[in-house]
């Protein structure tokens, strides 16, 4: 077991020795938010030239914020707008800054979740661990009117004009302890203070007091399974394999995965990799014949043998227009097509 997924598994199931860390946990909430007035009053105050919208959440782990910006590059470029997407490129390491990233980018560069999106959808997409710098080269080099930052939500050293949390609904917030007692990096109380919240698992919930007037909810759906390395993809009513599968993931949240794979009808033996960790032949690897079936995040950084059964599961967040609307407002941009 890796460090992370012992304090994982520690705060999200409540163990009650963790209130020992209360404490560490104050002086760390302290420190952020001494940290956060110091890089808002110099930072928050000089705007881009485009609107930034920070897509991100105040927990550790896998939230859906990379789909949730996957179905809002769509949206947005239908609606006419030039989008542009920045990341910190976790996962990812360039001898220099910033990386363009496009599908023939190395994963070993880009990180996994900006080579994921570059696949995804026809934008331009800047990793930097600067976010500053990367949405300066958005604007300069590819005239972006609207720029999506795919996490970064602490990233206060970037202007941001709005702000959108995205909740893991089906793994919650653990004890809602801030670190290291808890997962929040940020107290609860943040999420308040964002322009809109996305719980992302359930058609509705419930909100958090202070937050029901900015919720809204998605799930995730699947879209479809394509062997790796093809692109034809197949509804799982055509699936004529045996529905028993290895289901394998590198995610935040590999449990959500398996839950998808069984809302379509699957039997699953979940393998769980920690995020951002690239698969190799041995993590696919079992004693049968049985199907396997990956995420798309992990198929972007497989490049080891790919045997006959290897599939990927292709997922997609369907988006409200009135929550489409409602982001736009809160940018200053018009909700009509342009």
């Amino acid at each position: 077991m890796s460090a992370e997924s012992f304090w994982v598994k520690a705060w999200y199931a409540k163990k009650t020795w963790l209130f020992l860390l209360v404490p560490i946990a104050w002086v760390f909430s302290a420190l952020s938010s001494l940290r956060r007035r110091h890089l808002q009053a110099r930072y928050q105050g000089a705007p881009f030239d485009a609107p930034v919208i920070v897509i991100g959440n105040i927990s550790v782990g896998g939230s859906g914020k990379t789909p949730l910006i996957i179905a809002l590059v769509r949206i947005l470029r239908k609606k006419g707008y030039s989008v542009g997407v920045v990341s910190r490129g976790y996962g990812g390491k360039s001898i220099g800054y910033p990386v363009i990233v496009s599908k023939n980018t190395p994963v070993s560069e880009s990180g996994d979740e900006p080579l994921l999106i570059a696949k995804s959808c026809d934008c331009p997409i800047v990793v930097d661990p600067n976010r500053r710098n990367a949405v300066l080269t958005l604007i300069e080099r590819f005239s972006c009117d609207v720029i999506l930052s795919d996490d970064g939500l602490q990233h206060y050293a970037m202007h941001r004009d709005v702000e959108v949390a995205v909740v893991d609904v089906i793994r919650g917030l653990g004890n809602r302890l801030t670190l290291p007692a808890g997962p929040l990096r940020e107290p609860l109380e943040r999420l308040t203070e964002v322009d809109l919240v996305v719980h992302n698992g359930a058609e509705e919930i419930s909100a958090d007091v202070g937050t029901a007037e900015k919720s809204s909810f998605v799930k995730l759906k699947p879209f479809g399974l394509r062997k790796f390395g093809t692109t034809e993809l197949i509804d799982v009513n055509d699936w004529a394999d045996s529905m028993s599968v290895h289901a394998v993931a590198g995610i935040g949240h590999p449990e959500r995965f398996a839950v998808t794979l069984k809302e379509m009808g699957f039997q699953t033996d979940l393998h769980a990799k920690n995020d951002h960790e690239a698969l190799s032949i041995a993590d696919i690897t079992f004693n049968d014949q049985r199907p396997i079936i990956i995420t798309e995040k992990d198929a972007v950084k497989y490049n080891d043998f790919v045997p006959h059964n290897l599939w990927v599961l292709e997922v997609r967040m369907l988006l409200s227009e009135d929550f489409v609307d409602n982001l736009l407002k809160c940018a200053g941009l018009p909700v009509t097509n342009l």
